[in-house]
C-alpha cells in the first residue's frame, strides 16, 4: 500500500508510512502510531484492551484504502 493521500505524523516521517497486512498465518496486522496511553480514555463502553495489547493510530484514509484488500468473509 502506498503512502500517497496520507497525511504524515512526525513517527512517520522518512520512508514509512501506515499499512494495514496480512501476515502468512492469516491474521491482520497494522503498522501505526503507537497511541495506548493517549486514546485509552476514549475505548468505547463495550471495548476492552489486554495488558499486552496497544492501541494503535492509523489515518482514516489508510483504512479506506486497506478496506478494497480485506475479504468480505
Amino acid at each position: 500500500m502506498a503512502c500517497s493521500g496520507y497525511e504524515p505524523t512526525p513517527s512517520a516521517l522518512g520512508s514509512t508510512c501506515p499499512d494495514v497486512f496480512e501476515p502468512s498465518d492469516g491474521n491482520f496486522a497494522v503498522i501505526g502510531t503507537e497511541a495506548t496511553e493517549a486514546l485509552e480514555g476514549e475505548l468505547p463502553a463495550d471495548a476492552a484492551r489486554a495488558g499486552y495489547e496497544r492501541i494503535v493510530a492509523v489515518s482514516r484514509g489508510t483504512l479506506l484504502r486497506a478496506k478494497a484488500d480485506i475479504p468480505d468473509a
